[in-house]
């Protein structure tokens, strides 16, 4: 007989510290640990809350004098491409993104390295080791992939797996009602892919596919040019005080 534990989880709340993206504010977090059996159910009604997960950690912004930190998630079935996202899914028609047990690889950290050195140099994650990388990865008590996009090779019409070298990455969540990007990193020299944008178009056909309504992107600043890119990908839901709710873009 499975023991499910009937413990309801423990939150807790860091201290502030600066925040990385509005100037002169400070952030705070409320956090609980996901572990055990009960984790993916705790995970899928967290995420559906405003929470990200971070290893077996389920965070969200508590800060005091700011709500600027807003949860966003695709409607898969509503989703239409634009004429320019259209451009960058036919710009990596090349590449296959394949899915594997989230078990980090050197190849994979080497990317990551390369990905933050060139994007994110004072970044929260800048001094992050390959034992830190390989805990990001395979520390979690749902179900999580990642997926790796290769280029198409000459076996990739019968493997369904890219050749060649590790071209981008994301670390995914299943949840019962989507896919939720956990984090990305992609080779920072192919600027002409639009590798980012394209590996979320990817995950909104891979929810397609699975008959899942949701993709969650994390949090939306709102003025944090880090952040625009998020909006971009219509029609989408906030978190606000009434629980999720259609985003209508600012006029003008």
């Amino acid at each position: 007989m499975t023991h499910h534990s009937t413990q309801s989880p423990q939150f807790f709340l860091t201290a502030p510290s600066p925040c990385p993206y509005v100037e002169g504010q400070f952030e705070r977090k409320v956090f609980t640990h996901l572990v055990g059996d009960r984790a993916p159910e705790l995970n899928d009604l967290l995420t559906q809350g405003g929470f990200r997960r971070s290893q077996n950690i389920a965070y969200r912004p508590a800060c005091e004098h700011c709500r600027a930190c807003v949860s966003v998630r695709l409607l898969v079935n509503e989703f239409e491409p634009s004429k320019n996202m259209r451009r960058v899914i036919a710009r990596n028609s090349d590449l296959v993104g394949t899915a594997y047990s989230a078990e980090p690889s050197s190849e994979q950290y080497s990317l990551f390295r390369t990905y933050l050195d060139s994007r994110h140099k004072r970044g929260g994650m800048s001094d992050m080791t390959v034992l830190d990388y390989a805990m990001m990865v395979e520390d979690t008590h749902v179900d999580t992939k990642i997926i790796e996009y290769r280029k198409r090779g000459p076996d990739s019409f019968i493997t369904g797996k890219g050749e060649g070298e590790l071209i981008a990455a994301a670390l995914t969540d299943r949840m019962g009602d989507g896919l939720s990007m956990v984090y990305s990193f992609f080779d920072p020299e192919m600027e002409d892919r639009s590798l980012g944008t394209f590996m979320i178009l990817d995950h909104i056909a891979r929810a397609r596919a699975a008959g899942l309504p949701h993709v969650y992107l994390g949090y939306w600043v709102n003025g944090s040019r880090k952040m625009a890119y998020k909006v971009r990908f219509e029609p989408q839901e906030h978190l606000g005080p009434k629980g999720w709710e259609r985003y209508v873009p600012a006029k003008g």
